[in-house]
Formats: structure tokens, sequence, C-alpha cells
């Protein structure tokens, strides 16, 4: 997975195509894996991005916001919690 931060900078304000060309990409690279080893991987880049500064909470919910349509009720809580989480570093 790429660097979380250059993720949320380059499709902040990606025309529809672009994010969806994007989340495809993501999927592939998970392809196979489980929504809980995704939404993991997802975590540990923020975190990282997080604690180096290189990634605000503003690009938290703009890349939070454009994954949650791809996400049932359940992950979309637990996508919550981690968001939660993550703004708080």
């Amino acid at each position: 997975m790429e660097d979380f931060n250059s993720f949320a900078k380059n499709n902040k304000d990606s025309k529809k195509g672009n994010i969806y060309d994007m989340v495809k990409d993501l999927a592939n690279k998970f392809d196979g894996k489980s929504s809980n080893e995704l939404l993991t991987a997802i975590y540990k880049e923020a975190k990282r991005g997080k604690e180096n500064g290189t990634l605000t909470n503003a690009e938290i919910d703009g890349f939070v916001n454009m994954l949650t349509p791809f996400f049932n009720d359940k992950q979309k809580g637990y996508l919550k919690k981690i968001t939660d989480e993550l703004k708080k570093i």
C-alpha cells in the first residue's frame, strides 16, 4: 500500500473517475484479504503519517469519506473508532 498521506493528498480533489480508479487499485492490492486486514493496513499507514506530522485530520476525514460507501455498518463503526483514535495523535 502506498503511503497514506500521499494517497489522501493525491485523491482529495480528484474527479469521480480518479477516485474510482484509486479505489479499484486499492481493492486489487487487497484482493483475497479480509476487510479487517484492509482496515488494519489503513490504520498503520495513517498512524505513521500522524506520528511523523505529514497527515492532518482533514486528510483523514477526506480519505474516510471516500471509503465509507464501500463498507457495511459494522466496518463503518470500526473505521470511525480508528479514525477517532488517529485524530488524537
